[in-house]
């Protein structure tokens, strides 16, 4: 789980691009922390670069293909 400090740098906002999905290897449409839905490890990505591979997290049969989601947005504009 991501964690944080303090909550002043951070703001709860309803955007629908928390809800998607993606899957390995997919550029990032956002720079931020992404989580992986089946096991939980969160990555670092940027922008427009790829998102870590399949094969850089092994799962169980029970936790599914690697499939990450953004969960803190970092915002460059400020």
């Amino acid at each position: 789980m991501a964690l944080y400090k303090h909550s002043e740098y951070l703001e709860k906002v309803d955007d629908e691009g928390f809800d998607e999905e993606y899957s390995p290897g997919t550029d990032a449409p956002y720079s931020g922390i992404y989580r992986c839905m089946g096991c939980n490890k969160e990555v670092a990505s940027n922008e427009g670069e790829p998102l870590p591979p399949q094969n850089s997290d092994q799962h169980s049969p029970s936790q599914g293909k690697v499939r990450w989601r953004l969960v803190v947005y970092a915002d460059h504009e400020g």
